[in-house]
């Protein structure tokens, strides 16, 4: 699904959000520049996999946190990991590089990537600001909700919790 099927997709599915188009950001340090309705509800999106290739994730933090991938990696029991490459990107969640988002984890046909997702995000007000598969657009919509659409699709969900950098 490209950015308007992702928008159609949602008013199909009557799910509440909202859109804030921006120039397209590539950093956290770009979204900056935005002005946007929910600041603390921005996310951070990293595509990992193991060293093996054989195992891919997701992991969805609030924009102020970082991800230690030797942490995770301990928590999750998995294999040395490393960012995916910009073609397994492409190739499974049909994405280009800066529009990492758990809404490309609806291009997932096979359901290769397991997603984590923020604990923190979960807590009230419970909303989650993410890319509609292009980096030109977030979308803020209740994480509830996109929890729920992951699911249905087939996607492992699981919430981690992340302290926040130091």
């Amino acid at each position: 699904m490209n950015k308007q099927e992702i928008y159609i997709f949602l008013k199909e599915k009557n799910i509440w959000h909202e859109i804030t188009e921006h120039e397209a950001v590539f950093t956290m340090e770009e979204l900056l520049d935005v002005e946007v309705p929910y600041p603390s509800a921005d996310a951070k999106n990293l595509f990992i996999r193991d060293d093996k290739k054989r195992n891919y994730y997701l992991i969805t933090v609030c924009g102020n946190k970082r991800v230690d991938l030797k942490e995770f990696r301990n928590a999750n029991q998995t294999r040395p990991l490393s960012f995916a490459s910009a073609k397994d990107l492409q190739e499974i969640l049909g994405l280009l590089p800066g529009s990492v988002t758990p809404l490309g984890l609806l291009n997932d046909e096979e359901r290769k990537v397991k997603f984590f997702i923020d604990e923190d995000f979960l807590e009230e007000p419970g909303i989650v600001g993410i890319h509609p598969n292009e980096n030109t657009a977030t979308v803020w919509m209740k994480t509830a909700d996109l929890v729920e659409l992951l699911k249905e699709h087939g996607t492992e969900v699981r919430s981690w919790h992340i302290e926040e950098a130091k």
